[in-house]
């Protein structure tokens, strides 16, 4: 697929072309462990995501969330196992997700739009191509498209089989619109030979040049309380990106300003190569 890109003028006033960067925050990153935001680091993270944007980055922001904030919203400490409780409470977080995200890139002069997306909304040629359309024409008006998991309408991600808690989702996203980087914000550094919560004497792996099953036995565990992820589907969201030709880093979302050293071409978390 051809890349739809702009172009601006760097300091020496020569024209670049805008690199186009899909950045996926997950719930646990949102908020903190009884499930309620955590407002400090989502104002950190839209900051930084402003700031990107101001500099030259065409930003496309996939969030989980809306479950584990309506959660907190209704006053519930656990995740509900009926699907149509977690419909109901993905209803209430998302309102309140993008009231919060609104408001806050607001306050760094940026707009936000809403895209929610199911697995049909990219089944056909035409409909992929609408939903790269609308992309396109929010990145022209520097507008930050919001993205997540129509989870009302779609129940195949609540009971586990479908985009993956958002993690497939950007992957997905980042192969349609063409994007240089997806950057995943998670709650560990990166990927670990073994895992770390069990194992102190595990190692974070800095780069990834291919996916195989040796790698993907390497991920371990499913995810905390307040989200449905883990590292596999990370993995398996790297695989479908890194073959699309995009660059893939999984970092550690608990400082949003860590993806500055990724943009910057610093070594943190794991980057995973485009295959070539």
């Amino acid at each position: 697929m051809k890349k739809c890109k702009m172009k601006i003028r760097n300091e020496t006033g020569v024209f670049m072309e805008k690199k186009r960067t899909v950045i996926k925050v997950g719930t646990s990153t949102l908020t903190y462990e009884n499930g309620k935001i955590n407002y400090r680091r989502v104002e950190q993270l839209c900051k930084v995501l402003s700031d990107l944007q101001n500099r030259g980055e065409q930003v496309i922001f996939v969030s989980s969330g809306a479950i584990a904030v309506g959660m907190g919203k209704a006053g519930l400490d656990k995740r509900p196992s009926e699907t149509k409780k977690k419909q109901a409470l993905a209803a209430i977080g998302q309102c309140e997700l993008m009231f919060m995200y609104d408001k806050l890139f607001g306050e760094y002069n940026h707009s936000v739009a809403q895209l929610l997306l199911t697995r049909y909304a990219v089944e056909t040629e035409q409909k992929r191509q609408n939903v790269i359309n609308t992309i396109d024409e929010l990145l022209k008006m520097n507008i930050i498209p919001v993205i997540n998991e129509n989870d009302t309408v779609t129940i195949d991600e609540l009971e586990g089989n479908n985009f993956g808690d958002n993690d497939m989702l950007s992957a997905i996203v980042a192969g349609l619109v063409s994007a240089d980087r997806l950057i995943i914000l998670t709650d560990i550094d990166g990927l670990y030979d073994s895992n770390p919560r069990t194992n102190p004497n595990a190692k974070k792996l800095d780069v990834i040049e291919k996916i195989n099953a040796e790698i993907l036995e390497m991920a371990a565990g499913t995810g905390s309380n307040r989200g449905t992820g883990g590292m596999i589907t990370k993995l398996h969201a790297a695989d479908y990106a890194t073959k699309r030709g995009v660059e893939v880093s999984v970092i550690n979302g608990s400082n949003p300003e860590n993806l500055y050293e990724v943009i910057d071409g610093k070594k943190i978390g794991t980057k995973f190569l485009p295959v070539k």
